[in-house]
């Protein structure tokens, strides 16, 4: 499906479902309709009514996947989320980042890298997850973090930059 038409969709799923409420059922049927415009959705993506997910054409879901409210999801390029994901309240997960030209970012050209989610990972609440990390299967993104790169250990990650705590 055409970028274009992919926002549009999103858009179209938001507004009709916004006003119902955060019940599973409701979230799993969220879900089901952002699937299809993925090129891959597990069963059970349960989606808040106030999370955004831009370019869902580069975002990749397994199964049991829950995205909280506040969420913000923009896949320049890849993201994976792998089974059992879950994102917290106001996390942001974003497959790009601007670059400096002539002492501004407003017109640098944007470096992509994908993110991948481990199964089983949960994101916390109000984290950042930036463009090029990989956070390694079962681990843990402590609230109020930001991390960036490839975290192979399972673990407790937390901190701005996050580093492994345990």
């Amino acid at each position: 499906m055409g970028h274009k038409i992919s926002l549009l969709y999103t858009w179209f799923v938001r507004t009709l479902l916004i006003l119902l409420p955060d019940h599973p059922v409701v979230m799993r049927f969220r879900g089901l309709l952002y699937g299809f415009c993925m090129p891959r959705c597990g069963v059970d993506f349960q989606v808040s009514a106030s999370a955004i997910l831009r370019n869902l054409e580069n975002i990749h879901v397994g199964q049991n996947v829950y995205i909280a409210p506040n969420v913000v999801i923009n896949a320049i390029t890849s993201i994976t989320l792998e089974d059992e994901v879950m994102i917290g309240f106001n996390s942001v997960l974003v497959s790009g980042n601007h670059t400096l030209v002539d002492g501004s970012y407003r017109y640098g050209k944007s470096k992509v890298k994908q993110i991948i989610i481990g199964k089983g990972s949960w994101i916390a609440a109000n984290c950042t997850v930036i463009a090029g990390t990989k956070l390694a299967e079962g681990s843990l993104l402590a609230a109020n973090s930001s991390i960036s790169g490839e975290f192979v250990d399972t673990g407790i990650y937390g901190g701005v930059p996050a580093r492994k705590i345990k």
